[in-house]
């Protein structure tokens, strides 16, 4: 597991890793993007190697195609909505630009499918290659979930924000 609490940036000492939801990353989200205060992570970061390929969890339909390309930002993003018992949303952030031509908003996208596939650093908003998968049950504004906040929105983010691993499984 990637710990990234404390760390301006952490090395990876292995090809994959995993970075904690509900993490407080004091010290690593530094560009204006984060206000200064927002350091509370409520995604999963699954790293591999640049153009690793990221799949669809459920059908869906795609609600936005979105470069988010402010410093420290997503960069390529895609969000997927999926009307489950409840409405649900997942994010795919720090994609490579290329994943962007792959989807319109509205297209419908099947459980399996390629969302698209993992960002190099020069693409991604500045990140080692990782994907940010997030759920939330609030529509995206813009093609964006806040992916980090302040740590006393916790209790309300978690609530906004399940943890991703009711989907990816018992990762850590």
């Amino acid at each position: 597991m990637l710990d990234l609490t404390g760390a301006p940036r952490a090395e990876r000492t292995s090809t994959y890793s995993v970075g904690r939801y509900d993490e407080d990353r004091r010290g690593m989200y530094t560009t204006p993007l984060f206000e200064g205060a927002r350091t509370l992570h409520m995604g999963i970061d699954l790293g591999a190697p640049a153009g690793t390929p990221v799949y669809a969890c459920w059908d869906g339909i795609v609600e936005s195609v979105t470069d988010l390309v402010a410093d420290g930002d997503y960069g390529p993003t895609i969000v997927v909505r999926h009307d489950l018992e409840r409405t649900l949303w997942t994010l795919h952030g720090h994609l490579e630009r290329a994943s962007l031509e792959l989807w319109r908003r509205g297209d419908a996208i099947a459980r399996g499918a390629v969302v698209g596939a993992l960002g190099d650093e020069h693409e991604n908003g500045g990140w080692p290659p990782h994907v940010h998968f997030q759920l939330s049950f609030e529509a995206p504004v813009d093609g964006d979930i806040p992916g980090v906040v302040r740590v006393e929105e916790r209790e309300s983010a978690r609530a906004k924000y399940p943890d991703p691993r009711l989907v990816l499984g018992a990762l850590y």
